[in-house]
């Protein structure tokens, strides 16, 4: 089960975050009204998604970056009521992994947290296969089978 930590000064949307994640089958280990107390949070807990108002971001601009630089597999949702292009631009050069829209709609939510995640997966596989590709290609050419070993061109 996926740890999450829900961010944001409406005591509200926190609560009905709160409830299509627990309903979606996700653990939510905190809730916090700043960021703050959220990074204790955080601390305390290690939760694989943080999903964090746009407000508490405008507010302390750095947290984002503390996130993903103390825990870097941790995926961050921003939440907000409005996005524009530019936003999402800036939001995703800071690190942000995804957007969930207020009000809240359960299926959508659960949606892009599953397909974020999945993206995730997807893309940490193709590293590590790359990375394998790479070691085996240095790995030289003893590979059993015998060769031209003359240095002649053909």
């Amino acid at each position: 089960m996926l740890k999450a930590v829900i961010i944001d000064s409406s005591a509200v949307a926190r609560g009905l975050l709160n409830t299509v994640l627990l309903d979606g089958g996700y653990d939510v280990v905190g809730q916090s009204h700043t960021c703050a107390s959220g990074m204790a949070l955080l601390l305390k807990h290690q939760p694989h998604i943080v999903c964090i108002a746009r407000e508490q971001i405008e507010v302390d601009t750095g947290v984002v970056r503390e996130i993903k630089s103390s825990w870097p597999k941790t995926l961050i949702f921003m939440v907000s009521s409005e996005f524009d292009a530019a936003t999402i631009q800036s939001a995703h050069a800071m690190g942000v992994n995804g957007f969930i829209v207020k009000p809240f709609k359960a299926d959508t939510v659960l949606n892009t947290i599953r397909n974020t995640v999945i993206a995730m997966v997807k893309r940490q596989r193709a590293v590590m296969a790359a990375q394998q590709a790479a070691q085996q290609g240095q790995g030289g050419t003893d590979d059993g089978q015998p060769g031209d070993a003359s240095g002649a061109e053909v």
